[in-house]
């Protein structure tokens, strides 16, 4: 799991960043903005119910003729002359004195038993919420303290809070919405440059351009002239390799044909031994030339057409085969362009070519086949005597050979071995329908 979350594009990795962090924030954002407003709300309702038992306190007056207490003001507010409406008031002394709103009837409001200024919650006569305030006070001429209280329903409070955070709610997640958003279109444009980038090692990687393109921003312009810098180093190492290869061979040449002539003037006991020691020699050179000359895939190379890259490996065998009497026939089905080198598939095509040529009776058969987006596979059959199975393991070692005389040194079959390794593909050896061998070369594409 963790692996798979380090592979993540930036871009997801930027996106997911963001969200756990709204995820984070923007809750603890709401809470405290909801919490601050029914702080506010609560206050500003109980500073009314204060001042409503202010209003109270101020109307209440005690008559000794009755010995009661009475309202002398109304206090302008109808839901306190409505019964059973959530708006009460009360006004009791340590003895059965009592007055109270026509909304309360015939009930009454619980008594704190603090002195000063107390708050309270409780239900109503119907059911209701209440928050009551109260406060102990001496009235004119009262034989005795009295208990004001104020009620009044928190219905319309709670519903106050609760539109406000379901409005908190959606208003917040709206913004995380648009936030998203605008961190998903900043983090598109931010890394768009980098798409760019991509975009041009791509072109490189199909051959449609040599370097990167360096119209980036600064960070990743510097980064494209250091891969172009590499790329052309490295071409300039496989085109010097290439040229020493060539110019190798060249130079070995002349002097092992100069040995090979020199060699027939020693005595015939000794021309044995020496022309043994050349022929190793010429096999050891052949070899590693091959190798040293193979470029190997073409990852930041262009794709070549495989019908034009054979065309002269085919015309050159194809008289070969004509010379030694063979019918030559040739199916070249690949539709596009292989990403193979080219000096590398005509070294795959004529080494396996010439070893069937060498074998062939009367037949023999090349065909080339799509393999994968940009990959082929070569397939070689002739008409010849064949091999076993443990022939066909033999003939994959270096320079092995199962028929001295027969022409050739044995390597075409390990040189083709050691490219098609390089190429990541695989080498099998079978039973052709011809009647002979049959090898089939894959080289494996994007």
């Amino acid at each position: 799991m963790l692996r798979s979350v380090r592979q993540w594009p930036v871009a997801t990795r930027m996106v997911v960043s963001a969200l756990v962090l709204m995820l984070l924030v923007l809750p603890i954002a709401g809470g405290v903005l909801a919490w601050n407003f029914r702080e506010a709300v609560n206050t500003s309702f109980n500073d009314r119910l204060e001042s409503l038992l202010d209003i109270v306190i101020a109307g209440t007056v005690y008559v000794p003729a009755s010995d009661r207490l009475a309202m002398e003001r109304e206090l302008g507010d109808a839901r306190f002359t409505r019964v059973y409406s959530g708006w009460y008031w009360q006004v009791r002394d340590q003895g059965d004195r009592v007055t109270t709103s026509r909304s309360l009837w015939d009930l009454r409001l619980p008594v704190p038993q603090a002195g000063g200024l107390s708050f309270q919650e409780t239900s109503g006569p119907q059911g209701q919420a209440l928050r009551v305030v109260s406060r102990q006070v001496r009235l004119a001429n009262a034989p005795s303290t009295v208990q004001v209280s104020v009620a009044a329903d928190l219905s319309g409070v709670n519903q106050e809070v609760d539109r406000f955070e379901a409005l908190l709610a959606g208003s917040l997640a709206t913004l995380g919405v648009l936030l998203l958003a605008m961190v998903w279109m900043q983090v598109r444009w931010g890394l768009r440059p980098l798409r760019r980038l991509e975009q041009s090692l791509g072109r490189v990687e199909a051959g449609q351009q040599q370097l990167l393109d360096t119209d980036l921003p600064e960070e990743l312009a510097r980064l494209a002239q250091a891969i172009n810098l590499v790329l052309e180093r490295d071409q300039r190492l496989i085109e010097r390799g290439r040229a020493t290869a060539g110019n190798l061979a060249h130079a070995l040449k002349t002097p092992v044909s100069v040995l090979q002539t020199l060699s027939e003037r020693l005595p015939r006991d000794q021309q044995g031994a020496f022309q043994a020691e050349l022929r190793r020699l010429n096999e050891a050179v052949r070899h590693h030339l091959a190798r040293a000359s193979a470029a190997g895939p073409a990852g930041l190379g262009g794709a070549i057409n495989v019908e034009e890259a054979l065309e002269p490996v085919l015309a050159a065998l194809r008289t070969l085969a004509s010379r030694r009497g063979l019918a030559f026939e040739s199916v070249l089905g690949v539709a596009r362009p292989v990403r193979v080198e080219r000096q590398d598939l005509q070294e795959l095509a004529g080494n396996l070519l010439e070893n069937a040529i060498n074998w062939a009776e009367s037949r023999v058969r090349l065909s080339v086949e799509d393999a994968g987006t940009t990959g082929c596979q070569l397939q070689v059959e002739d008409d010849g005597p064949g091999m076993s199975e443990e022939q066909c393991n033999l003939a994959l070692a270096r320079g092995a050979r199962l028929d001295e005389t027969r022409p050739g040194s044995g390597l075409g079959l390990a040189i083709v071995g050691d490219l098609v390794a390089l190429y990541g593909g695989s080498l099998a050896l079978g039973r052709s329908p011809l009647g002979g061998l049959q090898v089939t070369v894959s080289i494996p594409g994007e």
